[in-house]
Protein backbone atom coordinates (compact mmCIF):
# COMPACT_ATOMS: atom_id res chain seq x y z
CA UNK A 1 0.00 0.00 0.00
CA UNK A 2 1.54 3.28 -0.99
CA UNK A 3 -0.15 6.60 -1.56
CA UNK A 4 0.74 8.14 -4.88
CA UNK A 5 1.72 11.56 -3.63
CA UNK A 6 5.02 12.59 -5.18
CA UNK A 7 6.84 13.12 -1.92
CA UNK A 8 6.95 9.42 -1.27
CA UNK A 9 6.00 7.90 -4.61
CA UNK A 10 8.35 5.80 -6.67
CA UNK A 11 10.76 7.99 -8.52
CA UNK A 12 14.40 7.61 -9.35
CA UNK A 13 14.96 10.98 -7.70
CA UNK A 14 13.83 9.44 -4.41
CA UNK A 15 16.51 6.80 -4.62
CA UNK A 16 19.08 9.46 -5.41
CA UNK A 17 17.77 11.44 -2.49
CA UNK A 18 18.39 8.54 -0.15
CA UNK A 19 22.00 8.41 -1.26
CA UNK A 20 22.52 12.15 -0.88
CA UNK A 21 20.85 12.10 2.53
CA UNK A 22 23.07 9.29 3.74
CA UNK A 23 26.24 10.94 2.48
CA UNK A 24 25.16 14.26 3.94
CA UNK A 25 24.71 12.74 7.39
CA UNK A 26 28.09 11.08 7.17
CA UNK A 27 29.79 14.32 6.14
CA UNK A 28 28.16 16.21 8.99
CA UNK A 29 29.43 13.65 11.45
CA UNK A 30 32.96 13.71 9.98
CA UNK A 31 33.05 17.50 10.28
CA UNK A 32 32.59 17.06 14.01
CA UNK A 33 35.91 15.30 14.05
CA UNK A 34 35.69 11.60 14.90
CA UNK A 35 33.95 8.27 14.55
CA UNK A 36 33.49 8.34 18.30
CA UNK A 37 31.11 11.28 17.99
CA UNK A 38 29.08 9.38 15.38
CA UNK A 39 28.89 6.34 17.65
CA UNK A 40 27.85 8.57 20.57
CA UNK A 41 25.06 10.15 18.52
CA UNK A 42 23.74 6.75 17.46
CA UNK A 43 23.92 5.51 21.04
CA UNK A 44 22.02 8.57 22.29
CA UNK A 45 19.33 8.04 19.65
CA UNK A 46 18.99 4.38 20.63
CA UNK A 47 18.76 5.19 24.31
CA UNK A 48 16.29 8.06 23.97
CA UNK A 49 14.08 6.91 21.09
CA UNK A 50 14.31 3.16 20.40
CA UNK A 51 11.07 1.64 21.80
CA UNK A 52 11.25 -0.84 24.66
CA UNK A 53 8.30 -3.06 23.77
CA UNK A 54 7.00 -1.91 20.39
CA UNK A 55 8.41 -3.54 17.27
CA UNK A 56 10.79 -1.50 15.16
CA UNK A 57 13.38 -2.73 12.64
CA UNK A 58 17.03 -2.71 13.63
CA UNK A 59 17.76 -0.37 10.74
CA UNK A 60 16.16 1.49 7.84
CA UNK A 61 12.61 2.19 6.72
CA UNK A 62 9.41 0.35 7.68
CA UNK A 63 5.72 1.02 7.10
CA UNK A 64 2.55 -1.14 6.72
CA UNK A 65 2.18 -4.44 8.59
CA UNK A 66 1.71 -7.27 6.07
CA UNK A 67 1.04 -11.00 5.92
CA UNK A 68 0.39 -11.58 9.60
CA UNK A 69 -0.46 -15.14 10.63
CA UNK A 70 -0.13 -17.48 13.61
CA UNK A 71 1.15 -21.05 13.24
CA UNK A 72 2.67 -23.66 15.56
CA UNK A 73 3.05 -21.26 18.48
CA UNK A 74 4.58 -18.40 16.50
CA UNK A 75 3.16 -15.05 15.44
CA UNK A 76 4.53 -13.81 12.13
CA UNK A 77 4.68 -10.13 11.25
CA UNK A 78 5.75 -9.03 7.79
CA UNK A 79 6.00 -5.37 6.86
CA UNK A 80 6.81 -2.95 4.09
CA UNK A 81 10.57 -2.52 4.24
CA UNK A 82 13.32 -0.67 2.39
CA UNK A 83 16.64 -2.24 3.38
CA UNK A 84 18.89 0.40 1.78
CA UNK A 85 17.76 3.62 3.41
CA UNK A 86 15.78 5.30 6.16
CA UNK A 87 13.18 6.84 3.84
CA UNK A 88 10.64 5.10 1.67
CA UNK A 89 12.16 3.23 -1.32
CA UNK A 90 11.64 0.05 -3.38
CA UNK A 91 9.48 -2.14 -1.19
CA UNK A 92 10.33 -5.60 0.17
CA UNK A 93 8.58 -7.68 2.80
CA UNK A 94 10.54 -7.54 6.03
CA UNK A 95 9.83 -10.24 8.61
CA UNK A 96 9.74 -10.68 12.38
CA UNK A 97 8.57 -13.51 14.63
CA UNK A 98 7.36 -13.75 18.21
CA UNK A 99 5.79 -16.26 20.56
CA UNK A 100 3.77 -13.55 22.34
CA UNK A 101 3.51 -10.46 20.06
CA UNK A 102 5.65 -8.40 22.47
CA UNK A 103 9.22 -9.71 22.22
CA UNK A 104 10.10 -9.85 18.51
CA UNK A 105 13.01 -11.37 16.62
CA UNK A 106 13.83 -9.79 13.29
CA UNK A 107 14.23 -12.38 10.52
CA UNK A 108 15.84 -12.16 7.06
CA UNK A 109 13.92 -10.33 4.35
CA UNK A 110 11.06 -12.54 3.22
CA UNK A 111 10.08 -11.39 -0.30
CA UNK A 112 12.19 -9.32 -2.71
CA UNK A 113 11.16 -7.24 -5.74
CA UNK A 114 11.60 -8.80 -9.19
CA UNK A 115 10.93 -8.04 -12.87
CA UNK A 116 7.17 -7.88 -12.26
CA UNK A 117 7.55 -5.08 -9.74
CA UNK A 118 8.05 -4.00 -6.16
CA UNK A 119 6.40 -5.94 -3.35
CA UNK A 120 3.59 -3.84 -1.90
CA UNK A 121 1.20 -4.69 0.93
CA UNK A 122 -0.82 -7.88 1.27
CA UNK A 123 -1.67 -10.76 3.57
CA UNK A 124 -0.91 -14.41 4.29
CA UNK A 125 -3.06 -17.41 5.19
CA UNK A 126 -2.42 -20.90 6.50
CA UNK A 127 -3.85 -23.22 3.84
CA UNK A 128 -4.69 -26.03 6.26
CA UNK A 129 -6.59 -28.12 3.68
CA UNK A 130 -4.02 -27.48 0.92
CA UNK A 131 -6.67 -25.98 -1.35
CA UNK A 132 -3.86 -24.33 -3.31
CA UNK A 133 -2.07 -27.60 -3.98
CA UNK A 134 1.23 -26.03 -2.95
CA UNK A 135 1.63 -28.39 0.01
CA UNK A 136 3.94 -31.37 -0.32
CA UNK A 137 4.48 -34.49 1.76
CA UNK A 138 1.90 -33.42 4.31
CA UNK A 139 3.48 -29.99 4.82
CA UNK A 140 0.87 -27.27 5.29
CA UNK A 141 1.56 -24.39 2.89
CA UNK A 142 1.45 -20.75 3.91
CA UNK A 143 0.19 -18.65 1.01
CA UNK A 144 0.91 -14.93 0.75
CA UNK A 145 -0.94 -12.56 -1.55
CA UNK A 146 0.58 -9.19 -2.32
CA UNK A 147 0.49 -6.33 -4.82
CA UNK A 148 3.10 -6.03 -7.54
CA UNK A 149 3.89 -2.40 -8.33
CA UNK A 150 5.51 -2.01 -11.74
CA UNK A 151 7.62 1.13 -11.60
CA UNK A 152 8.16 1.34 -15.37
CA UNK A 153 4.42 1.16 -15.94
CA UNK A 154 3.78 3.90 -13.43
CA UNK A 155 6.42 6.15 -14.96
CA UNK A 156 4.97 5.53 -18.42
CA UNK A 157 1.58 6.73 -17.23
CA UNK A 158 -0.13 3.36 -17.51
CA UNK A 159 -3.15 2.62 -15.34
CA UNK A 160 -2.55 -1.11 -14.93
CA UNK A 161 0.83 -0.98 -13.17
CA UNK A 162 -0.50 -2.74 -10.02
CA UNK A 163 -1.47 -6.43 -10.07
CA UNK A 164 -2.04 -9.14 -7.47
CA UNK A 165 0.30 -12.09 -7.02
CA UNK A 166 0.91 -15.00 -4.68
CA UNK A 167 3.85 -16.83 -3.15
CA UNK A 168 3.96 -19.87 -0.90
CA UNK A 169 6.11 -21.16 1.92
CA UNK A 170 6.72 -24.76 3.00
CA UNK A 171 8.86 -23.88 6.01
CA UNK A 172 6.30 -21.95 8.08
CA UNK A 173 6.88 -18.57 6.49
CA UNK A 174 10.66 -18.38 6.65
CA UNK A 175 11.31 -18.63 2.89
CA UNK A 176 8.98 -18.09 -0.05
CA UNK A 177 8.52 -19.33 -3.62
CA UNK A 178 6.69 -17.01 -6.02
CA UNK A 179 3.96 -18.61 -8.11
CA UNK A 180 5.20 -19.10 -11.68
CA UNK A 181 1.89 -17.95 -13.17
CA UNK A 182 1.78 -14.54 -11.46
CA UNK A 183 -0.08 -12.26 -11.55
CA UNK A 184 -3.20 -14.13 -10.46
CA UNK A 185 -5.35 -11.00 -10.73
CA UNK A 186 -4.45 -8.67 -13.61
CA UNK A 187 -5.46 -5.03 -13.65
CA UNK A 188 -8.20 -3.86 -15.99
CA UNK A 189 -7.28 -0.19 -15.74
CA UNK A 190 -7.63 0.86 -12.09
CA UNK A 191 -4.78 3.15 -11.08
CA UNK A 192 -4.77 2.33 -7.36
CA UNK A 193 -5.45 -1.41 -7.17
CA UNK A 194 -3.78 -2.98 -4.16
CA UNK A 195 -3.38 -4.39 -0.65
CA UNK A 196 -5.18 -7.78 -0.85
CA UNK A 197 -6.43 -9.14 2.50
CA UNK A 198 -7.45 -12.81 2.35
CA UNK A 199 -9.59 -14.77 4.82
CA UNK A 200 -11.27 -18.18 4.83
CA UNK A 201 -15.06 -17.76 4.88
CA UNK A 202 -16.16 -20.69 7.03
CA UNK A 203 -19.88 -20.26 6.29
CA UNK A 204 -19.42 -20.37 2.53
CA UNK A 205 -16.33 -22.63 2.31
CA UNK A 206 -14.23 -20.36 0.14
CA UNK A 207 -11.47 -17.80 0.29
CA UNK A 208 -12.53 -14.15 0.29
CA UNK A 209 -10.14 -11.40 -0.71
CA UNK A 210 -10.75 -7.69 -0.08
CA UNK A 211 -8.85 -5.29 -2.33
CA UNK A 212 -8.55 -1.49 -2.29
CA UNK A 213 -9.48 0.15 -5.60
CA UNK A 214 -9.25 3.91 -5.48
CA UNK A 215 -12.11 5.08 -3.24
CA UNK A 216 -13.83 1.72 -2.77
CA UNK A 217 -13.05 -1.93 -2.08
CA UNK A 218 -13.59 -4.99 -4.27
CA UNK A 219 -14.46 -8.46 -3.00
CA UNK A 220 -13.13 -11.56 -4.78
CA UNK A 221 -13.62 -15.25 -4.03
CA UNK A 222 -11.54 -18.35 -4.74
CA UNK A 223 -11.53 -22.06 -4.02
CA UNK A 224 -7.78 -22.53 -4.49
CA UNK A 225 -6.04 -19.15 -3.93
CA UNK A 226 -4.87 -19.22 -7.56
CA UNK A 227 -8.06 -18.40 -9.50
CA UNK A 228 -10.23 -15.50 -8.39
CA UNK A 229 -13.74 -14.29 -9.22
CA UNK A 230 -14.86 -10.69 -8.71
CA UNK A 231 -17.99 -10.80 -6.52
CA UNK A 232 -18.92 -7.20 -5.69
CA UNK A 233 -17.75 -3.76 -4.57
CA UNK A 234 -18.46 -1.56 -1.58
CA UNK A 235 -17.88 1.98 -0.46
CA UNK A 236 -18.82 4.39 -3.20
CA UNK A 237 -21.69 5.82 -1.13
CA UNK A 238 -20.35 5.42 2.40
CA UNK A 239 -17.53 6.68 4.59
CA UNK A 240 -14.81 9.26 4.15
CA UNK A 241 -13.68 9.76 0.53
CA UNK A 242 -11.40 12.80 0.68
CA UNK A 243 -8.40 10.54 0.26
CA UNK A 244 -7.31 7.18 -1.09
CA UNK A 245 -8.66 3.91 0.35
CA UNK A 246 -5.95 1.45 1.34
CA UNK A 247 -5.20 -1.68 3.38
CA UNK A 248 -8.74 -3.08 3.82
CA UNK A 249 -9.55 -5.96 6.17
CA UNK A 250 -12.88 -7.82 6.32
CA UNK A 251 -13.62 -10.25 9.16
CA UNK A 252 -16.48 -11.68 11.28
CA UNK A 253 -16.59 -10.85 14.98
CA UNK A 254 -19.05 -11.57 17.79
CA UNK A 255 -20.88 -8.69 19.39
CA UNK A 256 -19.72 -8.57 23.02
CA UNK A 257 -22.31 -9.95 25.41
CA UNK A 258 -24.65 -11.00 22.62
CA UNK A 259 -25.26 -14.15 20.61
CA UNK A 260 -24.76 -12.31 17.35
CA UNK A 261 -21.93 -12.14 14.80
CA UNK A 262 -21.32 -9.12 12.61
CA UNK A 263 -18.75 -8.42 9.91
CA UNK A 264 -16.32 -5.53 10.27
CA UNK A 265 -14.57 -3.86 7.36
CA UNK A 266 -11.47 -1.80 8.15
CA UNK A 267 -10.37 0.74 5.52
CA UNK A 268 -7.38 3.01 5.92
CA UNK A 269 -7.44 6.36 4.14
CA UNK A 270 -4.77 8.91 3.33
CA UNK A 271 -5.18 11.80 3.73
CA UNK A 272 -8.49 12.85 5.34
CA UNK A 273 -8.17 11.31 8.81
CA UNK A 274 -10.09 13.22 11.51
CA UNK A 275 -6.97 15.03 12.77
CA UNK A 276 -5.07 15.16 9.50
CA UNK A 277 -3.16 12.82 7.24
CA UNK A 278 -3.47 9.06 7.66
CA UNK A 279 -6.16 7.18 9.58
CA UNK A 280 -8.44 4.13 9.61
CA UNK A 281 -12.22 4.07 9.35
CA UNK A 282 -14.44 1.04 9.84
CA UNK A 283 -17.85 -0.28 8.83
CA UNK A 284 -20.16 -2.82 10.52
CA UNK A 285 -22.54 -5.04 8.62
CA UNK A 286 -23.17 -8.49 7.18
CA UNK A 287 -21.48 -10.55 4.46
CA UNK A 288 -23.26 -13.25 2.48
CA UNK A 289 -20.22 -14.66 0.68
CA UNK A 290 -20.61 -12.16 -2.14
CA UNK A 291 -21.72 -8.77 -0.84
CA UNK A 292 -21.04 -6.68 2.25
CA UNK A 293 -24.17 -4.87 3.48
CA UNK A 294 -24.15 -2.21 6.17
CA UNK A 295 -26.10 -2.85 9.36
CA UNK A 296 -29.11 -0.53 9.56
CA UNK A 297 -28.04 0.99 12.89
CA UNK A 298 -24.49 1.50 11.62
CA UNK A 299 -25.81 3.19 8.49
CA UNK A 300 -27.52 5.69 10.77
CA UNK A 301 -24.20 6.26 12.54
CA UNK A 302 -22.63 7.14 9.19
CA UNK A 303 -25.43 9.57 8.43
CA UNK A 304 -24.56 11.40 11.62
CA UNK A 305 -20.74 11.20 11.50
CA UNK A 306 -19.90 10.46 7.83
CA UNK A 307 -17.11 8.15 8.99
CA UNK A 308 -16.43 6.10 12.12
CA UNK A 309 -12.79 5.94 13.17
CA UNK A 310 -10.76 3.19 14.77
CA UNK A 311 -8.26 5.60 16.36
CA UNK A 312 -8.44 9.39 16.65
CA UNK A 313 -4.71 9.85 17.16
CA UNK A 314 -2.51 10.71 14.21
CA UNK A 315 -0.28 7.63 14.32
CA UNK A 316 -2.19 4.41 13.76
CA UNK A 317 -2.41 3.55 10.08
CA UNK A 318 -2.73 0.57 7.69
CA UNK A 319 -3.51 -1.78 10.57
CA UNK A 320 -4.87 -5.26 9.87
CA UNK A 321 -5.55 -8.46 11.80
CA UNK A 322 -3.69 -11.75 12.25
CA UNK A 323 -4.98 -14.84 10.46
CA UNK A 324 -5.22 -18.41 11.79
CA UNK A 325 -5.72 -17.50 15.44
CA UNK A 326 -6.90 -20.76 17.10
CA UNK A 327 -10.58 -21.08 18.02
CA UNK A 328 -9.64 -21.77 21.63
CA UNK A 329 -7.99 -18.34 21.69
CA UNK A 330 -10.85 -16.65 19.86
CA UNK A 331 -9.42 -13.14 19.88
CA UNK A 332 -9.33 -10.76 16.94
CA UNK A 333 -5.75 -9.47 17.04
CA UNK A 334 -4.63 -6.27 15.33
CA UNK A 335 -1.51 -4.19 14.80
CA UNK A 336 -0.96 -0.89 12.96
CA UNK A 337 1.87 1.23 11.62
CA UNK A 338 2.61 3.92 14.19
CA UNK A 339 3.23 6.89 11.95
CA UNK A 340 1.58 9.25 9.48
CA UNK A 341 2.45 9.90 5.84
CA UNK A 342 2.47 13.65 6.49
CA UNK A 343 5.81 13.42 8.31
CA UNK A 344 6.92 9.76 8.43
CA UNK A 345 10.04 10.42 6.32
CA UNK A 346 11.12 13.35 8.48
CA UNK A 347 10.98 12.07 12.07
CA UNK A 348 14.23 12.62 14.02
CA UNK A 349 15.59 9.08 14.02
CA UNK A 350 18.36 8.23 11.57
CA UNK A 351 19.19 4.56 12.16
CA UNK A 352 15.59 3.36 11.71
CA UNK A 353 12.26 4.89 10.83
CA UNK A 354 8.96 4.04 12.54
CA UNK A 355 7.48 1.41 14.84
CA UNK A 356 4.30 -0.63 15.10
CA UNK A 357 1.52 0.03 17.59
CA UNK A 358 1.16 -2.30 20.54
CA UNK A 359 -0.71 -5.41 19.35
CA UNK A 360 -4.36 -5.02 20.32
CA UNK A 361 -7.42 -7.15 20.82
CA UNK A 362 -10.45 -5.82 18.97
CA UNK A 363 -13.96 -6.18 20.38
CA UNK A 364 -17.25 -5.13 18.85
CA UNK A 365 -19.66 -3.54 21.31
CA UNK A 366 -23.14 -2.15 20.86
CA UNK A 367 -24.22 0.80 22.99
CA UNK A 368 -27.95 1.29 22.50
CA UNK A 369 -28.02 1.60 18.68
CA UNK A 370 -24.37 2.47 18.10
CA UNK A 371 -21.61 0.00 17.28
CA UNK A 372 -18.14 0.60 18.73
CA UNK A 373 -15.03 -1.32 17.68
CA UNK A 374 -12.92 -1.06 20.82
CA UNK A 375 -9.31 -2.08 21.24
CA UNK A 376 -6.97 -2.75 24.13
CA UNK A 377 -3.36 -3.93 24.48
CA UNK A 378 -3.04 -7.71 24.27
CA UNK A 379 -2.93 -9.50 27.62
CA UNK A 380 0.55 -10.85 26.84
CA UNK A 381 1.99 -7.43 27.67
CA UNK A 382 1.27 -8.06 31.36
CA UNK A 383 3.83 -10.89 31.39
CA UNK A 384 6.55 -8.25 31.19
CA UNK A 385 5.50 -6.16 34.19
CA UNK A 386 8.61 -5.68 36.34
CA UNK A 387 7.23 -3.22 38.88
CA UNK A 388 3.76 -2.18 40.03
CA UNK A 389 2.61 0.78 42.11
CA UNK A 390 -0.99 0.91 43.33
CA UNK A 391 -2.68 3.99 44.75
CA UNK A 392 -6.30 3.39 45.69
CA UNK A 393 -7.27 7.07 45.79
CA UNK A 394 -5.60 10.39 45.17
CA UNK A 395 -7.11 13.78 46.06
CA UNK A 396 -6.20 16.22 43.31
CA UNK A 397 -7.18 19.61 44.75
CA UNK A 398 -6.68 21.41 41.40
CA UNK A 399 -3.19 20.01 40.72
CA UNK A 400 -1.42 16.81 41.68
CA UNK A 401 1.73 14.95 40.69
CA UNK A 402 0.58 11.37 40.25
CA UNK A 403 3.96 9.66 39.77
CA UNK A 404 7.60 10.65 39.18
CA UNK A 405 10.55 9.13 37.36
CA UNK A 406 12.20 8.45 40.71
CA UNK A 407 9.34 6.07 41.55
CA UNK A 408 8.97 4.30 38.19
CA UNK A 409 10.47 4.52 34.69
CA UNK A 410 8.09 6.77 32.77
CA UNK A 411 9.60 5.75 29.43
CA UNK A 412 8.15 2.21 29.73
CA UNK A 413 4.94 2.50 31.64
CA UNK A 414 1.23 1.77 31.70
CA UNK A 415 -1.02 3.94 33.85
CA UNK A 416 -4.62 2.98 34.59
CA UNK A 417 -7.05 5.03 36.66
CA UNK A 418 -10.70 5.94 37.13
CA UNK A 419 -12.38 9.32 37.49
CA UNK A 420 -15.84 9.77 39.01
CA UNK A 421 -18.23 12.68 39.56
CA UNK A 422 -16.79 14.60 36.62
CA UNK A 423 -18.11 18.09 36.08
CA UNK A 424 -18.39 20.41 33.10
CA UNK A 425 -14.70 21.10 33.38
CA UNK A 426 -11.33 20.37 31.80
CA UNK A 427 -9.03 17.62 33.12
CA UNK A 428 -5.47 17.87 31.82
CA UNK A 429 -2.90 15.07 32.30
CA UNK A 430 0.72 15.96 31.53
CA UNK A 431 4.07 14.23 31.16
CA UNK A 432 6.91 16.73 31.57
CA UNK A 433 10.62 17.16 32.20
CA UNK A 434 12.95 19.89 33.42
CA UNK A 435 13.96 20.64 29.83
CA UNK A 436 10.48 22.09 29.32
CA UNK A 437 9.01 19.29 27.21
CA UNK A 438 5.30 18.68 27.84
CA UNK A 439 3.01 16.00 26.43
CA UNK A 440 -0.58 16.37 27.54
CA UNK A 441 -3.91 14.66 27.01
CA UNK A 442 -7.26 14.74 28.71
CA UNK A 443 -10.94 15.47 28.77
CA UNK A 444 -12.63 18.73 27.94
CA UNK A 445 -16.15 18.25 29.30
CA UNK A 446 -17.06 21.78 28.27
CA UNK A 447 -16.47 21.09 24.57
CA UNK A 448 -17.35 17.40 24.95
CA UNK A 449 -14.08 16.11 23.54
CA UNK A 450 -10.91 14.24 24.37
CA UNK A 451 -7.62 15.74 23.23
CA UNK A 452 -3.92 14.96 22.84
CA UNK A 453 -1.39 17.79 22.65
CA UNK A 454 2.22 17.19 21.55
CA UNK A 455 2.92 20.76 20.42
CA UNK A 456 5.60 21.24 23.09
CA UNK A 457 6.63 17.60 23.49
CA UNK A 458 10.27 18.02 22.42
CA UNK A 459 11.55 17.93 18.84
CA UNK A 460 8.61 19.13 16.74
CA UNK A 461 10.07 21.43 14.06
CA UNK A 462 11.26 18.67 11.68
CA UNK A 463 7.88 18.96 9.91
CA UNK A 464 5.40 21.81 9.79
CA UNK A 465 2.60 19.21 9.93
CA UNK A 466 3.77 17.26 12.97
CA UNK A 467 2.53 19.54 15.76
CA UNK A 468 0.45 22.08 13.90
CA UNK A 469 -2.78 21.04 15.62
CA UNK A 470 -4.06 19.49 18.83
CA UNK A 471 -5.72 16.16 18.11
CA UNK A 472 -9.34 15.84 19.25
CA UNK A 473 -11.93 13.07 19.56
CA UNK A 474 -15.64 13.44 20.32
CA UNK A 475 -17.13 12.25 23.61
CA UNK A 476 -20.16 10.48 22.18
CA UNK A 477 -21.71 9.24 25.40
CA UNK A 478 -20.93 11.81 28.12
CA UNK A 479 -20.78 10.44 31.64
CA UNK A 480 -19.65 11.63 35.04
CA UNK A 481 -17.25 8.70 35.27
CA UNK A 482 -14.34 7.65 33.07
CA UNK A 483 -11.72 4.89 32.86
CA UNK A 484 -8.36 5.76 31.33
CA UNK A 485 -5.47 3.54 30.27
CA UNK A 486 -2.22 5.11 29.07
CA UNK A 487 0.69 3.26 27.47
CA UNK A 488 3.98 5.14 27.01
CA UNK A 489 7.06 3.68 25.36
CA UNK A 490 9.81 6.33 24.96
CA UNK A 491 8.42 7.97 21.79
CA UNK A 492 4.79 6.86 21.70
CA UNK A 493 1.64 7.32 23.72
CA UNK A 494 -1.52 5.23 23.32
CA UNK A 495 -4.51 6.45 25.32
CA UNK A 496 -7.49 4.12 25.81
CA UNK A 497 -10.67 5.72 27.15
CA UNK A 498 -13.38 3.50 28.67
CA UNK A 499 -11.75 0.17 27.82
CA UNK A 500 -10.67 1.36 24.41
CA UNK A 501 -13.99 2.66 23.11
CA UNK A 502 -12.07 5.78 22.09
CA UNK A 503 -8.33 5.55 21.34
CA UNK A 504 -5.68 8.15 20.56
CA UNK A 505 -2.22 7.02 19.41
CA UNK A 506 0.60 9.46 18.71
CA UNK A 507 4.39 9.60 18.54
CA UNK A 508 6.63 12.29 20.02
CA UNK A 509 10.35 12.97 20.47
CA UNK A 510 11.34 14.47 23.83
CA UNK A 511 14.73 16.10 24.34
CA UNK A 512 15.08 14.21 27.62
CA UNK A 513 13.05 11.49 29.35
CA UNK A 514 9.93 12.67 31.14
CA UNK A 515 10.33 13.14 34.89
CA UNK A 516 6.77 13.48 36.17
CA UNK A 517 3.15 12.72 35.34
CA UNK A 518 0.55 15.07 36.79
CA UNK A 519 -3.03 16.33 36.50
CA UNK A 520 -4.40 19.86 36.45
CA UNK A 521 -8.05 20.89 36.77
CA UNK A 522 -10.20 23.62 38.26
CA UNK A 523 -12.37 20.85 39.75
CA UNK A 524 -11.07 21.09 43.31
CA UNK A 525 -13.15 18.11 44.46
CA UNK A 526 -11.72 15.60 41.99
CA UNK A 527 -10.51 12.28 43.38
CA UNK A 528 -8.66 9.76 41.22
CA UNK A 529 -9.41 6.14 42.04
CA UNK A 530 -8.00 2.65 41.39
CA UNK A 531 -4.67 3.97 40.17
CA UNK A 532 -2.36 1.24 38.89
CA UNK A 533 1.04 2.04 37.42
CA UNK A 534 3.16 -0.67 35.79
CA UNK A 535 6.71 -0.64 34.47
CA UNK A 536 7.75 -3.08 31.72
CA UNK A 537 11.05 -4.85 31.21
CA UNK A 538 11.72 -7.19 28.27
CA UNK A 539 15.37 -8.04 28.91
Amino acid sequence: MKNKKAYYGIHLLLIAGVFVFSVGCKNNIEKKGSKEIAATEISAEEQLYRPNFHFTPKANWMNDPNGMFYFNGTYHLYYQYYPDGNVWGPMHWGHATSTNMIAWEEEPIAIYPDDLGLIFSGSAVVDVNNTSGFGKDGIVPIVAMYTYHNMKGEQAGDLDFQTQAIAYSLDEGMTWVKYDKNPVIPNSGIKDFRDPKVIWDVDHSKWIMTLAAGDKVLFYSSLNLREWILESSFGAAFGQHDGMWECPDLFPIKVSGQDETKWVLLVSINPAAPNGGSGTQYFVGDFDGQKFTLDTDFKQQLQQDRAVWLDYGRDNYAGVTWSNIPKKDGRKLFIGWMSNWEYARDVPTETWRSAMTIPRELKLKKNEKEFVLSSAPVSELSKYVSKTIVKETLTVNNQKTIITQSEIDLSRVRIQLEMNHLKSDKYDFTFQNSFGDRLSFGIDNIKKQYYLNRQNSGKVTFSDKFANTISKAPIKNPSNMLKIGVLVDKTSIEVFYNDGETIMTEIFFPNEPFEAFSINTSDAALILENIKIEEFQLN
